[in-house]
């Protein structure tokens, strides 16, 4: 009996100390949900507010890329792009013709001759004659003075100024860049010069443009000296096409994407025959690999355990 009733009272305070315990638990154990739901809401504040900072650093980020090099230029279809195709070379005798009347008062090709045109533009007769046209100083003559002489279709095409302070002078401190390899030289180059010729407006509200530039979303910066030079029927083409801005500025770019590579159709060519005869080629040395390997791969080995 002694020892039952030991037990009874080692059970009453097992249970009290249970019955004790069970709300404080319970307490800690709301406390802890209200936490974690605290917590959670927290996290998700945190993360908001991390791609809200985020979103806004890349806009950023994106306005002063685009203001620093300008507006990304839109993709257009060169005829001329194509791996086997060629050179519109109506486009660059038109090109030729823009260049002349708009751009060759500023901008030099120092790297183009006018025997370069031949056979690309005009037949030979027709660029000795517009070699002809210019005057060459040479020299020096047997006196050994120099003198002037009438062009010819080795001379190169003529340039504007006659050095880089005459060309800053005339344009108010900007100097206009030589053409030969422009669409070399510029990012995206034939887009590039397409947008920035045709590319001229309005500055928008809260960007004002200092006097003597001109807005242009493509050029880097924004404000370019140049003014707008491409206007509806600004030139007369000799075959009647329609003189718009962009017909213009699709023609001028046609005409410096060949200055800057006039052995592109060349290239494509020769490629197009190497890639014919590596092709042949590969095909003897498939026929040659299964003719030689053919005995060895359809030999039958035994073997001859016994001995």
């Amino acid at each position: 009996m002694v020892g039952g009733g030991v037990i009874q009272q080692i059970l009453r305070r097992k249970l009290h100390s249970q019955s004790v315990a069970t709300p404080v638990l319970s307490w800690f154990s709301s406390k802890k949900a209200h936490v974690d739901a605290g917590s959670s809401g927290v996290r998700a504040f945190a993360l908001l507010g991390a791609g809200i900072t985020g979103l806004l650093s890349f806009s950023t980020v994106a306005s002063a890329d685009e203001a620093e090099h300008g507006l990304a230029c839109p993709d257009y279809p060169w005829p001329h792009d194509g791996i086997l195709s060629s050179y519109d070379h109506a486009s660059i005798r038109r090109g030729h013709q823009v260049y002349q009347q708009v751009c060759a008062s500023c901008h030099s090709m120092s790297l183009i001759s006018y025997r370069d045109l031949v056979g690309v533009a005009y037949t030979e007769e027709e660029a000795k004659a517009m070699a002809a046209e210019i005057e060459v100083v040479d020299g020096p003559n047997d006196e050994g003075e120099m003198f002037t002489r009438p062009g010819k279709l080795s001379d190169r095409l003529p340039q504007p100024y006659a050095n880089e302070s005459a060309a800053r002078f005339a344009n108010g401190g900007a100097y206009p860049p030589d053409l030969s390899l422009i669409t070399k030289a510029r990012h995206n180059g034939q887009n590039y010069v397409f947008a920035l010729l045709t590319g001229y407006r309005d500055p928008p509200a809260g960007i004002s443009i200092r006097e003597g530039l001109h807005y242009n979303p493509y050029f880097p910066g924004g404000a370019i000296a140049m003014p707008k030079m491409l206007n509806d029927e600004a030139v007369e083409y000799e075959d009647g096409v329609p003189a718009t801005e962009a017909q213009m500025g699709k023609d001028v770019v046609s005409f410096l994407s060949w200055a800057a590579e006039p052995e592109m159709e060349e290239r494509k060519l020769m490629g197009f025959k190497w890639i014919f005869l590596l092709s042949l080629a590969l095909l003897q040395a498939a026929y040659y690999r299964r003719l030689k390997w053919s005995v060895l791969k359809s030999r039958k080995l035994v073997l001859d355990v016994v001995n």
